[in-house]
């Protein structure tokens, strides 16, 4: 993917709390959510048309606009209200709202903007605006090439969602994930990477060869994945931008794919060595191994805490598979499950406050969070099957899949891709042109 750039022409933040400013509470997922008005971006008359998978765009600030509302109305702190209401043009209301127009229709925000297209360059500039104090919040610009229209979107929508809920945001990423295709008993799988909103939908592997658990870098566009070659699992690495892909390594008995270590330097992972399933650790430089865990039960599904120094797992070391924390060395571990049901697929929030997994208890799938020290157990949802969960890289929503059950007839199984706000309100499919299981959320691209 081509780089943005990114050219600020303004950038005005209110350092200090004004009267009636705008904010967003992101403690109560979807419960009475802001509403912000769109406007259409304004098109400056000298631009010219965008065309793209042989189409033409017939109004790119309309297009634009409408990516943001999408983002914004699947965020669920966001109510975008409808263009039919507007009574201000777009090219007036970026110069200056007419505050009173949008009080009207109960606004209490204001996007409004203006894009300017040559064949080799989009301009975008936006401003937000807070409707109730008459204000200008926020006002960028970026500077891109044409086809990066749908990347200005998000990067605007993010810019606004850490402006009124002051967290980053999470829509300018992208989700790697398994795409299946075929009946449950011989179902065909292949890497595929698409943007958080489902679009350009991107097949990495031709689907010869089964395809297991990828795993974002936290660092960059690097992916770490588990395949079959010659029914011998072998860890592959592979660089989105670049399509570069190299083997690891060769870890006969592999029980579960890899995870980068926060600095990107290490990846961790569990395989049976000698009969028994323990973690290690690869350096990505030197390529060398050790072993972290030494112990005569199953330890796997490792994953770090975002500043490295700890690491939690599953283990059956208690006699039920249970999920336990160590330090990054394998000293000092502590389990913190201690609940009815059994534990896996621990994964550490990018913020380091919670841990979520996913319980399985009397037959149903739950995904649930917890604090590190195990205390707070919140289960978000529930099912018959799901499981593997992914944080969004600002730690406020969770991906996972969702298994359906088959018919009498051994019909009507499906994967599909789900997320669910960490209060455990706005749960919503992620529509994907296939089946779809075993989600990893990336960093931010322009961060």
């Amino acid at each position: 993917m081509k780089k943005i750039l990114l050219a600020i022409f303004c950038f005005f933040i209110l350092n200090k709390p004004s009267i009636a400013l705008v904010e967003v509470d992101i403690t109560r997922g979807n419960l009475d959510p802001l509403p912000i008005a769109v406007s259409p971006l304004y098109v400056d008359p000298g631009s010219v048309a965008i065309k793209q998978n042989e189409e033409i765009i017939e109004n790119i600030g309309e297009e634009i606009s409408k990516v943001i509302e999408v983002n914004f109305k699947r965020s669920g702190l966001f109510n975008p209200l409808s263009k039919e209401s507007f009574v201000q043009k777009p090219d007036i209301a970026h110069i200056k709202p007419r505050f009173e127009d949008w009080k009207l229709i109960k606004a209490q925000a204001l996007v409004t903007g203006k894009v300017t297209v040559t064949d080799d360059k989009l301009r975008a500039e936006f401003r937000l605006w807070d409707v109730v104090a008459a204000k200008e919040m926020i006002a960028l610009a970026f500077s891109t090439t044409p086809e990066n229209w749908r990347r200005v979107a998000h990067i605007i929508s993010d810019k606004i969602y850490k402006r009124l809920t002051g967290e980053d945001g999470y829509f300018d990423t992208r989700i790697i994930y398994v795409s299946e295709t075929g009946p449950k008993t011989q179902r065909y799988k292949k890497l595929a990477i698409m943007d958080q909103d489902g679009a350009n939908v991107k097949y990495l592997t031709l689907g010869n060869e089964l395809v297991l658990t990828p795993r974002f870098s936290p660092k960059n566009q690097l992916v770490t994945y588990l395949s079959y070659f010659r029914n011998l699992p072998r860890v592959y690495l592979l660089d989105i931008e670049t399509g570069v892909q190299e083997v690891v390594g060769d870890f006969p008995g592999m029980t579960f794919a890899p995870r980068f270590s926060p600095d990107g330097k290490k990846i961790i992972m569990s395989f049976a060595k000698d009969g028994n399933s323990d973690i290690y650790t690869m350096n990505m430089e030197t390529r060398v191994v050790e072993r972290i865990t030494d112990h005569t039960s199953i330890d796997t599904s490792p994953s770090y805490s975002p500043d490295g120094k700890f690491i939690c797992f599953n283990s059956d070391r208690s006699g039920l598979q249970q999920i336990y924390v160590m330090r990054n060395d394998g000293s000092n571990v502590k389990r913190i499950t201690f609940g009815k049901g059994l534990y896996g697929t621990p994964v550490w929030s990018p913020r380091g406050d919670l841990i979520a997994f996913t319980k399985v208890h009397k037959g149903r799938f739950y995904i649930g969070v917890m604090r590190p020290d195990g205390s707070g157990e919140r289960l978000l949802t529930e099912n018959y099957y799901q499981e593997a969960p992914s944080w969004s890289p600002n730690g406020r929503v969770l991906i996972f899949y969702r298994e359906t059950k088959t018919d009498s007839k051994g019909e009507g199984f499906s994967a599909k891709l789900w997320s669910i706000d960490l209060t455990g309100y706005n749960e919503r499919l992620i529509e994907t042109e296939t089946d779809g299981s075993d989600p990893s959320w990336s960093s931010l691209l322009s961060k």
